[in-house]
């Protein structure tokens, strides 16, 4: 569990080409850190033994009595001796925070997850417990299944398929280690979809923390795969993070960089038997599908920099830097039968030197780029948090289709204000203004009853959506901003071992841009009304028993309604068992899991565009999902099996589609394991 506190507020409370690039970054980066890092060396530095330290991640503001710390299990350091006096590290040493927590003066440490709930749904995914659409494999294209009002208002490039699959950096943890932790996890999929990920942090002194993280995913294709490598996902991620602060803690540090290359070779979807009578659903490796020459390369880098300096008690100036790129390609081989998927209207140059233009090939190719400064000032004044800040951002799209860059600069206005009335009692208010046309404006209220958030905001369509140029698909479009409203609510009853939290979320969307059944960009004339009634239960039956469920229903009016493609009656649901077993030496969960979505249209995909789009043919019907899984946990090592598709075979039809052309996982068996070492 988080604790919460707040160290350093103690007064105040507060690829050629592209290697080339790649490397000229890289070695910017260490630049940066070599640079900065001799600045610190100017700060004093107390001694790493046992004297006395100013305060430090993962230190108590008040030191607790001998006697109390005996008696209370959950107190931070207890067990960090044992009885012979020597150091033992483990979770309660290792904690982690995020960057939000300090940018908003809001700390707390988090202890390194050792939990099992959930363990099993390793895909990023499933994870989110398939609140995410994708291609019925790890690591393909995804959009939510839900609306989400965006945060960032401004331009963005438009291609997010593959979102999910980047730690970008505001998704960086950062590490307070008393002693080297290490984490590996490697999960083996039915089938070879294989996950590979690596962790592993330090500190160099009491005050300067370093790491990094590195992630692979190795997918074999679900859908006729010819080889035993014949992979649709192929992912290889790093990142590196450093965090530090000044010996009288007025000074704080956190940098990160982080690069990701996504190549997913397409397959298009399962042919039809309208179209090929040979080609029937639910064969998995013998499935007859459009693509075999195709291929998505998603490539992101991002560097980022936040450092704070306290000017005054209960004031703080800060500084936010981000230097980010985006290179998104799709190559398919024109002379092969891929030709048959594409529409006919092909974009033919008549320089036949240009590899882009080819008439045997598809080239396309991508390249957004931004880069953002942000300036402000914060702190707290009793029980009161401000924030004031200017933020610009410039960036451009860029490709070879086009005559000039798509470019553009973006001048921000903002503040944000955050009261604590009590320990369980609090408001928060933040906005910012995008001049001359673009603002956002959010407010939360949490009680122990009850808690309320409302989101308006106006935001700008992406680059994509407005200029695109290749092979199969050109526009050149001007549109207006899109607005949203967006009110949720819950109730938090919670009743001995019953946590009951029913939910209302109402979002009004005006001007939403989508992609129409041509795969074009369309912008809506009118508005969509979203009522969204919901429920979260979690019912804990002799201390050992468990049944959590989540369900969604969704109704949407107005003239913009056919916009969106989300399913009425949305559930998830798990039953388990949760306890130790053989005199506590292995902690053990049990169970099913069960998932649900009604029958809708749902969005088809276009691997050229990386685009999901409307289509009104193909029903993806209503099919409950059961997995059974197993999690355990010996010492420090959890593992898990899991068994996909458990009902296979006992429903009226053969399997399930994800997508329009996509089926789900067959009956499989995945198993992975997770090992953290803290010395």
């Amino acid at each position: 569990m988080p604790r919460k506190f707040c160290p350093w507020y103690n007064n105040q409370l507060g690829e050629k080409n592209t290697a080339v690039r790649f490397k000229g970054g890289l070695l910017f980066f260490i630049g940066m850190m070599l640079g900065v890092f001799p600045v610190f060396a100017q700060f004093p530095q107390g001694p790493p033994g046992g004297q006395q330290q100013p305060m430090q991640p993962g230190q108590q503001q008040q030191q607790q009595p001998r006697q109390e710390q005996e008696q209370d299990p959950d107190a931070p350091r207890r067990g960090l001796l044992d009885d012979s006096t020597k150091m033992v590290y483990g979770p309660k040493t290792s904690l982690y925070y995020y960057e939000k927590f300090m940018r908003f003066n809001k700390f707390e440490e988090i202890e390194i997850d050792t939990s099992l709930t959930g363990f099993h749904n390793y895909e990023p995914v499933a994870d989110t417990w398939y609140k995410y659409q994708d291609l019925g494999n790890m690591g393909s294209a995804a959009k939510p299944v839900f609306y989400e009002a965006p945060r960032q208002i401004g331009r963005t490039s438009g291609f997010h398929a593959y979102d999910l699959y980047y730690n970008s950096p505001d998704s960086m943890k950062y590490f307070d280690t008393k002693s080297p932790y290490t984490q590996l996890e490697a999960f083996f999929g039915g089938g070879n979809r294989n996950k590979l990920d690596i962790g592993f942090a330090r500190n160099i002194t009491p005050n300067w923390n370093v790491g990094f993280n590195y992630g692979t995913l190795r997918v074999r294709k679900t859908l006729n795969p010819t080889r035993r490598d014949d992979n649709m996902v192929v992912n290889d991620s790093y990142s590196m993070h450093t965090n530090y602060t000044s010996e009288n803690e007025k000074y704080f540090l956190m940098a990160n960089f982080s690069r990701m290359r996504h190549v997913v070779n397409e397959q298009g979807g399962i042919i039809p038997p309208e179209i090929d009578s040979t080609s029937v659903y639910f064969t998995y490796e013998d499935s007859k599908v459009w693509l075999r020459n195709s291929r998505a390369t998603d490539l992101r880098q991002d560097y980022h920099l936040y450092h704070q300096y306290e000017i005054l008690k209960g004031w703080q100036a800060y500084h936010i830097f981000d230097k980010k790129k985006q290179e998104v390609r799709f190559f398919s081989n024109l002379n092969s039968t891929d030709a048959e998927f594409f529409n006919d209207n092909r974009f033919i140059s008549s320089d036949t030197t240009l590899l882009h233009h080819n008439p045997d090939s598809t080239n396309n190719h991508n390249h957004f780029s931004e880069w953002r400064n942000e300036f402000g000032f914060k702190g707290d004044f009793g029980p009161i948090y401000y924030n004031a800040f200017v933020k610009l951002r410039f960036g451009r799209m860029a490709s070879v289709f086009f005559e000039e860059n798509n470019s553009f600069t973006e001048l921000y206005l903002g503040g944000a204000l955050r009261g604590d009335i009590s320990e369980k009692w609090s408001f928060e208010a933040e906005g910012e203004y995008l001049i001359p046309d673009g603002y956002r404006i959010h407010g939360l209220f949490k009680s122990p009853f009850l808690d309320l958030s409302y989101t308006k905001a106006l935001y700008r369509p992406t680059l994509m959506q407005e200029r695109y140029n290749g092979n199969f698909f050109r526009w050149n479009n001007t549109y207006s901003s899109i607005g949203v409203d967006q009110a949720k609510g819950v109730i938090k009853v919670d009743v001995n071992n019953w946590q009951f939290r029913p939910n209302l979320t109402i979002n009004r969307i005006n001007n939403y841009i989508y992609f129409n059944e041509e795969m074009m960009p369309e912008q809506a004339t009118g508005e969509a009304f979203m009522v969204m009634p919901g429920v979260n239960a979690h019912f804990v039956l002799a201390e050992k028993w468990h049944w959590q469920t989540e369900a969604v229903y969704t109704v949407i009016t107005g003239g913009a309604a056919d916009s969106f493609r989300i399913p009425n009656l949305f559930v998830n649901t798990r039953f388990f068992f949760d306890g130790p077993l053989f005199d506590e030496n292995i902690y053990v969960q049990l169970g099913i899991e069960g998932r649900y979505r009604s029958d809708n249209f749902a969005e088809a995909y276009m691997p050229a565009t990386q685009q999901f789009h409307l289509q009104n043919t193909f029903n993806v019907f209503a099919y409950p999902v059961v997995d059974a899984f197993l999690n355990f946990r010996i010492s420090r090592t959890r593992v898990l099996f899991r068994y996909n598709h458990l009902n296979e075979g006992m429903m009226n039809q053969q399997g399930y589609f994800v997508t329009p052309g996509y089926t789900g996982l067959k009956g499989m068996l995945d198993v992975g394991i997770s090992w953290s070492f803290f010395d």
